[in-house]
């Protein structure tokens, strides 16, 4: 146990590390976990070594057929804040940044924002009870980088293990009367460089994106971490997962109620 948690601190230390310094790490720093509560067990010893306060935390997907073998279909990870700034008007460019030699990706997202508590006493939550704790909704960018290029390939134990793959949220316009707006069914749209690289519906997700607020809720309660007002959810891919390299222009259209821009820059310009 004592060797298992020794090596879970230096993995942490050594994303952690990297990420301080924008350097890419060429392999895994040690061994890859192998079971949702050593990769969780990572993220948690990494998150007080970045001091920086969590203000948010992305889901992401899993597919099969880490899905059957996990028997869950998403992934969490926390968004730190002084990595999220905001994209008020259609047009504004803002930066995302990823790291160099490493894994780069944008993400057109929804994104949920806690607006009360859960019950102190509650452990598991309908997608009913999630969608009461919401109070605004908007559209939004994941920056998705990590230092490590094989974050991705190797698996989302291994993605979970580096804060989730995540790497800034970009925050669009808030969507009015959300309940109503039935933005779940907008086509929406992601180019790079102005050529379309993907398209989708959120209403495609399996059980919806607020799936991924009931999903998040429970992790987090089971984590020890707070749900409370103001938390930012990031509710996954809408039109997949893009790669992108520094110099490339990203642009998102949710139907017809936004266009969101943003610039790709390495996060440590040499």
């Amino acid at each position: 146990m004592l060797q298992l948690e020794t090596m879970t601190q230096a993995i942490a230390e050594a994303f952690v590390g990297a990420r301080r310094a924008g350097k890419a790490l060429v392999q895994y720093p040690g061994n890859p976990p192998t079971a949702l509560a050593e990769a969780y067990a990572v993220q948690d010893a990494a998150i007080p070594l970045f001091e920086d306060k969590v203000v948010g935390w992305k889901v992401g997907r899993i597919n099969s057929p880490w899905l059957e073998e996990l028997g869950t279909s998403r992934l969490a990870g926390p968004i730190f804040n002084k990595s999220v700034h905001s994209l008020t008007a259609n047009g504004q460019e803002a930066e995302g940044l990823i790291f160099k030699e490493g894994f780069g990706a944008a993400e057109a997202e929804f994104v949920y924002r806690i607006g009360s508590a859960p019950s102190p006493d509650q452990r598991t939550f309908s997608v009913e009870d999630a969608s009461a704790l919401i109070d605004a909704v908007y559209c939004g960018f994941e920056i998705a980088s990590s230092p490590f290029p094989g974050i991705n390939t190797l698996g989302p134990l291994v993605t979970i293990s580096d804060f989730g793959n995540n790497n800034g949220l970009l925050l669009g316009p808030e969507i009015p009367d959300w309940r109503s707006s039935q933005f779940d069914q907008w086509d929406v749209v992601t180019l790079v460089d102005g050529k379309q690289v993907g398209s989708g519906k959120a209403e495609s997700f399996p059980g919806g994106t607020l799936e991924s607020v009931r999903f998040l809720v429970e992790n987090l309660i089971r984590r020890g971490f707070p749900v409370t007002p103001g938390l930012l959810i990031s509710s996954g891919a809408v039109t997949g997962v893009h790669e992108v390299a520094e110099g490339q222009s990203v642009e998102a259209r949710f139907g017809n109620f936004s266009s969101l821009h943003c610039s790709i820059r390495h996060s440590n310009n040499d």
